[in-house]
């Protein structure tokens, strides 16, 4: 029995966990499908930025790269603007919230500036992006700023000096993003950023990681931490079912904010 185009593209991140380069004549035997349908499935991947296109093939991405933030920005998919929003909503006034820099979690911030404007609260951030997003809106009484070693490419602070400062503070939330999210854990090719991640999850009462589902089943350089460390997920689309059991066991709860979701073992958020 053929499976679905999803399915499909997510078992063939799957095999790139396995084997580093898989064929297009391979997989299309062993789905069982065209080879033109392969290669679209590759070109799709490809574009998503999960797997290095080859010539009659793909190879799995570097553990260790990652195009900066204004490129994942550039190719970010639809999705992630649903995350920001069920993220911001989550937010209680007079709450301490620390928010971390990445292509997603940047969301975040218009639903807070611009979301009941009289109920103030405390944001702690490392990411100029998230700063800027905030803007001068009534609705947040503080917008604190980490100090820190300046890396352009994530438009953020990190180092020593955040990390410490960090851990002066206590916070109700912390919202981190991460690079992939696997059975294996969830990890980040930034060292510098896992350091930080970290910080705000050790001070945070509960911590949300927001990825959408191109990050589901990939792994990446270091480990932020065990399923154990967090409170929940917000994506864009369901995970695949062995990642879900995991998370299940783990007692992490998986927020997908997309109404055509339709599983029953998840919180679908409209």
């Amino acid at each position: 029995m053929r499976i679905g185009k999803k399915e499909r593209q997510s078992r063939i991140l799957q095999e790139l966990q396995i084997h580093p380069h898989v064929r297009v004549a391979t997989l299309a035997e062993r789905f069982d499908v065209a080879t033109e349908t392969i290669r679209r499935d590759l070109d799709a991947l490809g574009r998503a930025g999960l797997v290095m296109r080859q010539f009659g093939g793909a190879s799995a991405k570097p553990m260790g790269h990652q195009p900066d933030l204004a490129q994942r920005q550039l190719g970010a998919v639809a999705g992630i603007g649903r995350i920001g929003a069920q993220a911001g909503k989550m937010v209680q006034p007079g709450e301490v919230i620390m928010i971390d820099a990445g292509s997603t979690v940047t969301r975040i911030a218009p639903y807070l500036s611009s979301d009941n404007p009289g109920q103030h609260r405390t944001i702690l951030t490392n990411c100029y992006a998230v700063a800027h997003g905030m803007g001068e809106q009534a609705a947040i009484d503080d917008v604190i700023l980490c100090p820190g070693q300046f890396d352009p490419r994530e438009n953020a602070v990190y180092g020593h000096d955040t990390v410490d400062f960090l851990r002066r503070f206590h916070a109700n939330r912390a919202f981190i993003g991460a690079s992939g999210l696997s059975s294996h854990g969830f990890s980040d090719v930034n060292r510098k950023a896992v350091a930080v991640k970290r910080a705000m999850m050790e001070r945070s009462d509960e911590t949300w990681l927001l990825v959408d589902h191109t990050k589901f089943e990939q792994r990446y350089l270091e480990s932020i931490g065990p399923f154990s460390t967090l409170c929940g997920v917000i994506t864009d689309q369901a995970p695949p079912e062995n990642l879900r059991e995991k998370l299940a066991r783990a007692g992490v709860e998986v927020i997908v904010a997309d109404p055509e979701a339709g599983l029953s073992d998840i919180r679908i958020v409209v």
